[in-house]
């Protein structure tokens, strides 16, 4: 018998069917989401929206407008599966996904991308504000379409143009709260958007060859080794001036300095190890894994440096 029900025969079994069908796998559906990523783009949305309002808790925007963001996000991933399905099931570190493996079938899989974006979008649309609605959406389409569908597979480049939808969380989240876009949103935009090539090119420096074997052009495969550890230090370094923008244009203060100039430092090593040390495989991974730490590291530093006023404030009388 097929692990699959007809739900078409009668509507009410059906409709129980899909239902049980959705809690027997919840946790395929759980991974299509892709759940780390999501999380680290609600917690820079939040970073946005508190940023947007220091002193004033916007809840709205941090209940409605958090949920509507991870929703839509959460709809994009599914996308990306089923584009990169058949190429997921060749490379080792996607073979064990819900699609390649069949756990879930394309149709649960476009269906559930479905709903999620509608849910989202219509939450943040009448419950938020128009603006956030319509942002998000740019961004959906941005990375489950334009670089899932095209950039991944064109250009060595992908990861630097595609890396704009992905940096959107924080102006998101500002836009949630305030309905408009503010400088200071566009500097939590440039942070991300610099942050995302060294993250990624890391990870594509460890899966070279897999990404090969798929014909995917990461810049590791058509430049090579050497190529990428430079472009990864030259990001590295484009990025912590990019993170003085905050202190220099008056939107922080001296708590986010030495703490953003600390983890740049930091950042820094790794790029300069990677090509210092080409012979140790084990330094992009942990590069990789260090840069995700950085990202929410200074972003929490900004939150820090904006609210200890505020905390501090009833202590000091």
């Amino acid at each position: 018998m097929s692990r699959y029900i007809d739900a078409t025969s009668n509507p009410a079994t059906g409709a129980t069917a899909v239902l049980q069908h959705a809690v027997q796998h919840w946790r395929d559906y759980y991974e299509l989401t892709k759940p780390g990523v999501v999380a680290l783009m609600v917690f820079t949305a939040l970073v946005g929206e508190l940023l947007a309002s220091p002193g004033a808790i916007p809840w709205t925007a941090l209940t409605l407008g958090n949920l509507g963001i991870a929703l839509a996000a959460g709809s994009a991933a599914p996308i990306n599966h089923l584009v990169d399905r058949r190429i997921d099931a060749r490379m080792k570190r996607t073979e064990g996904r819900p699609l390649p493996t069949g756990g879930l079938r394309t149709r649960d899989a476009s269906l559930f991308a479905g709903v999620l974006g509608l849910a989202g979008l219509s939450m943040l649309y009448f419950l938020v504000n128009p603006l956030t609605a319509w942002l998000t959406f740019g961004s959906l389409i941005g990375y489950a379409f334009i670089y899932t569908l095209f950039l991944k597979r064109a250009t060595p480049q992908n990861i630097v143009i595609g890396g704009a939808a992905g940096a959107a969380p924080p102006v998101l989240g500002w836009v949630a709260v305030t309905g408009s876009i503010d400088p200071h949103a566009l500097l939590l935009f440039l942070i991300i958007f610099t942050w995302t090539p060294p993250h990624f090119w890391a990870l594509a420096i460890h899966r070279r060859e897999e990404y090969a074997s798929v014909n995917i052009p990461m810049l590791p495969v058509t430049h090579g080794d050497r190529f990428t550890r430079w472009q990864i230090l030259f990001y590295t370094v484009l990025l912590v001036g990019v993170t003085l923008m905050p202190f220099a244009t008056g939107m922080s203060g001296w708590v986010y300095l030495v703490g953003a100039v600390g983890l740049g430092a930091r950042y820094l090593w790794f790029g300069y190890a990677l090509l210092a040390r080409p012979d140790d495989r084990s330094l992009p991974m942990k590069s990789f894994g260090f840069s995700i730490v950085y990202l929410m590291a200074l972003f929490a530093v900004l939150l820090l440096d904006a609210y200890l006023p505020v905390i501090l404030a009833p202590l000091l009388g």
